[in-house]
């Protein structure tokens, strides 16, 4: 077994507890990060908003435990409470069931951003992983995705 796969059943077990301590340090300095780079949090934030999105996209299907992970961010950005069914439409409305080009952008920017601060480029790949997990499971795809982020 690679030491991808063996992060990948870490992170698939995590209790809920290490997980929301982990990705909530790790979200922080990241936006921090980003907002070194952008010299605007706002951007900052929608930069770190695509990777999360992408990241529970990056199957083609928006679980329960991804929205609840996401709706903070939805809620933000919407100005809205957000309910699950409303995120799952818009989900497939904007085309996230099939997120090949999504996917391909963020890697390309995650690239870019590894050129500036390969610590932050790990961070980012980190909380993607653990946006992938949050379902007990990162699916074949996802892999995938992540896979080409670390490359």
């Amino acid at each position: 077994m690679s030491d991808f796969d063996t992060l990948c059943e870490v992170l698939e077990r995590m209790d809920p507890a290490t997980f929301n301590t982990i990705i909530g340090e790790k979200s922080v300095g990241i936006i921090a990060g980003l907002s070194e780079i952008t010299g605007d949090s706002l951007d900052a934030l929608g930069i770190y908003s695509d990777f999360m999105l992408c990241a529970v996209a990056a199957d083609g299907k928006l679980t329960e435990e991804e929205f609840v992970l996401i709706k903070p961010i939805l809620d933000l950005v919407s100005g809205v409470d957000t309910t699950y069914k409303d995120a799952d439409e818009a989900f497939h409305a904007l085309g996230l069931d099939k997120p090949k080009e999504y996917k391909e952008a963020m890697d390309k920017m995650v690239d870019l951003i590894g050129l500036v601060s390969p610590e932050l480029k790990n961070d980012i790949i980190l909380v993607c992983m653990m946006a992938c997990s949050v379902d007990g499971k990162i699916s074949r795809k996802e892999k995938k995705w992540i896979a080409r982020l670390i490359e």
